[in-house]
């Protein structure tokens, strides 16, 4: 016994104390103990705690405390079949593991566990799935990326596929695992139509297009299988060659990139050499289409003048012929230089330049006239240009002065006139 034990020193009195041994404590006195502390807890006085004779609980004592504690429990439990259901969320009450009903948002209540279950499932949440990589395109899945193509070639397809949930039911009761199989029909749709497509088709124009191929596949084969799942996108992250051709596979489409460049640049050529020659041989053919007009209507107005001619010189042939003769002449003579010789003369050669004359006359009577150049050659024939072939000049003939001058004169009144 320690000595700060209150009991120290009183081996021999009270009856509840056993000679100074300490025991296990006593059971009765405890039950008093709970006993009071409920009496006091409904209005009721125990008896004292000092007596060791006090009174026992009754039956209704008992039974009340196990009521209240009976009481509280139930409530408890019934309290834990409240849940609250999100906007974005919609409930599914099981009981004893079987579909009972499907809540909308808001609080909800359902008989408590074991009895009755309850899982929330989120349908406005986009969920995607990763096929041919993880997390980044350079952590590459090649069980997944590498497929066939129609022209069978390899190719390595990187894709996501974001889906959302339109039934809850099918969704948690029809398939075991739902999200693997989006998986396996996202795989199952894209090499599909990747088998049935061309290499350059599926690496550049075609990406689109497999794309939204893949959606309306993947869709028809979860509805399928009633899997309660709706795809809303299918992206294309990376669609190349494998790794091991790379270097071969750029080098075939830089030569596909230079012959289309070729092409472009000989149908550029084309399309500027053919139009131009096109417009030359069409200015040709006009050009030719004119002379010919011309030709054919100078001709015909040749024929109709000289029928004109034909028949005015029937009615006057000598006067017609004199007409004739003289506006040949003049033809002749109207662009040529004129040299005048005194064929009559004493063999004095008298030149006269008509054509200065001409000249100076046109410009006006202040203008210097240039004086005719004389030159005598007795004894040598002077040639002539543009003189008449009907009266050739004569030479070493004599000329009169007066008759130089009066010729001259009359050189320059014709000139005038």
């Amino acid at each position: 016994m320690s000595l700060n034990d209150p009991r120290w020193g009183n081996n021999n009195q009270g009856g509840g104390d056993r000679g100074g041994n300490q025991g296990p404590p006593d059971l009765e006195e405890v039950w008093r103990d709970v006993n009071r502390r409920l009496s006091g807890f409904f209005g009721r006085k125990g008896g004292g705690s000092g007596d060791s004779g006090g009174n026992s609980p009754s039956p209704g004592q008992i039974g009340g405390g196990i009521g209240l504690i009976v009481g509280v429990v139930a409530a408890l439990w019934l309290a834990s079949g409240f849940y609250i259901v999100d906007a974005s969320q919609r409930g599914i009450v099981l009981r004893f593991g079987k579909f009972i009903q499907s809540t909308e948002p808001g609080l909800r209540w359902r008989l408590p566990y074991p009895i009755e279950t309850h899982e929330l499932v989120n349908l406005t949440g986009v969920r995607t799935v990763e096929i041919g990589y993880r997390g980044s395109e350079r952590n590459k899945v090649l069980n997944e990326s590498l497929m066939l193509t129609d022209d069978e070639n390899i190719v390595n397809i990187q894709f996501a596929v974001q889906y959302v949930l339109k039934d809850p039911k099918e969704y948690l009761f029809n398939n075991r695992e739902p999200d693997a199989n989006v998986v396996q029909a996202a795989e199952s749709a894209i090499r599909e139509i990747v088998g049935k497509s061309k290499m350059d088709f599926v690496l550049y124009e075609g990406r689109e297009q497999i794309a939204t191929n893949a959606a309306t596949l993947m869709q028809e084969i979860l509805d399928r299988y009633q899997a309660g799942i709706m795809i809303s996108k299918v992206t294309m992250q990376n669609a190349q060659p494998p790794e091991q051709v790379q270097a071969a596979f750029d080098d075939a489409v830089k030569a596909g990139q230079d012959r289309e460049r070729q092409k472009n640049e000989g149908q550029a050529y084309f399309n500027d050499v053919v139009p131009k020659a096109k417009g030359t041989a069409s200015r040709l053919f006009e050009e030719a289409a004119g002379y010919q007009a011309r030709v054919i209507a100078n001709a015909e107005g040749d024929a109709s003048r000289f029928k004109s001619i034909v028949t005015e010189y029937a009615k006057a042939p000598e006067v017609t012929r004199q007409r004739m003769y003289l506006d040949t002449m003049q033809q002749i003579f109207a662009n040529t230089t004129k040299v005048m010789v005194d064929a009559k003369g004493n063999g004095n050669l008298l030149y006269l330049p008509l054509d200065k004359l001409m000249q100076a006359t046109a410009q006006g009577p202040s203008a210097p006239v240039a004086a005719p150049d004389v030159a005598a050659t007795p004894s040598r024939p002077a040639s002539t240009a543009g003189s008449d072939p009907v009266a050739p000049p004569k030479a070493d003939v004599p000329v009169p002065a007066d008759y130089r001058s009066r010729e001259a004169m009359r050189s320059r009144e014709r000139g005038e006139r």
